[in-house]
């Protein structure tokens, strides 16, 4: 068979098939009559023995080699192509996430372009002073993709820069909110502590809903990053977890005040009241904790508060009754 019916039937380019024979690849080992060189089937069955191992990556050099060396093993090389295709893949998705992300900046021209690509590398940066300031100028010249301000707050740990992430985060609205919610279900724990706390300040009721849902999330740090957070925005459903962060000492003072501050609603101070008397009379035995809970009981106004810390200045607990009878003293001094 000639080279030209050869490059017809099996696709690949007379060019390349005297490529492969300057390369000693494959050579047509026959001659017509007139003295024409010409492929054998053997030689178009090598043929596409070259073209099968070129599609698993193989180079010239390699496909070479496979087909000649005796003492060949594919093994190492096989693991070899697996490698390099990962790398290779690696790279084309991370170009593809940056062109999505300039893409979703939706840049008027070129200038805009080359800023955004600036503030994604910006945000990359080994240093946390180049992260900062690409977090802080993001909303104020071409706005970084929201996509890339959620993967960067995720995977900060310099605690300044990730302030100023959730701050530029917090510009961006509700469109924040998906990426950070499927984060909540993230299987590091510091993720899904960051993506709460980003949730956290992000104004709207949206952002309220994904913390009433996050009340019940498995992660204990979740759910109370979650109710501090709700407790300052005047969420009532927060009350539970904010008295159980009270009885077992976890951040207790930001717990106190946010039940204080829930506590200006008379209705609602009284409810708070009625919960704190309930966990001290519930058997919580630890001194410390029932000495935290009446502390909490000081900035709670109304009836059921003031008789509560009464019955607790008697308490068996000296120290308890003796916080309780100095929290009394600063209520009738007001």
């Amino acid at each position: 068979m000639l080279i030209g019916e050869v490059a017809r039937r099996s696709g690949v380019s007379a060019r390349m098939l005297r490529h492969y024979d300057s390369l000693g690849l494959v050579r047509p080992t026959g001659r017509t009559g007139a003295g024409y060189r010409e492929y054998s089937g053997e030689d178009i069955r090598r043929i596409f023995h070259i073209e099968s191992l070129r599609s698993l990556g193989l180079s010239l050099r390699e496909v070479g080699r496979a087909l000649d060396d005796p003492d060949f093993r594919p093994s190492e090389l096989v693991d070899d192509i697996i490698h390099r295709t990962r790398e290779r893949i690696a790279a084309e998705t991370e170009l593809l996430t940056r062109l999505r992300r300039i893409d979703a900046a939706e840049p008027a021209g070129w200038e805009d372009v080359l800023q955004t690509v600036a503030l994604l590398h910006a945000l990359g940066s080994e240093s946390a002073g180049r992260r900062q300031l690409a977090a802080l100028t993001s909303a104020e010249r071409v706005p970084v993709p929201v996509e890339a301000l959620v993967e960067a707050v995720l995977s900060e740990t310099d605690p300044n820069v990730a302030g100023a992430l959730r701050w530029a985060l917090a510009q961006s609205g509700d469109v924040a909110l998906p990426p950070l919610a499927e984060a909540l279900g993230s299987p590091l724990a510091e993720v899904r502590e960051r993506a709460v706390r980003s949730i956290a300040e992000i104004p709207g009721d949206e952002a309220i809903a994904l913390l009433r849902d996050a009340l019940a999330n498995p992660d204990i740090v979740v759910r109370r990053r979650a109710a501090l957070a709700l407790g300052a925005r005047g969420g009532a459903d927060a009350v539970p977890t904010l008295i159980d962060m009270i009885v077992d000492e976890a951040n207790d003072t930001d717990a106190a005040d946010a039940l204080s501050a829930l506590a200006t609603d008379p209705a609602l101070g009284d409810q708070i009241a009625a919960r704190l008397v309930g966990r001290l009379a519930s058997g919580t035995s630890e001194s410390s904790a029932r000495r935290r809970l009446t502390q909490a009981l000081a900035d709670i106004p109304g009836n059921t508060a003031s008789r509560a810390l009464a019955d607790l200045s008697h308490d068996e607990d000296r120290a308890v009754a003796l916080t309780a009878t100095y929290i009394l003293e600063l209520r009738s001094a007001r």
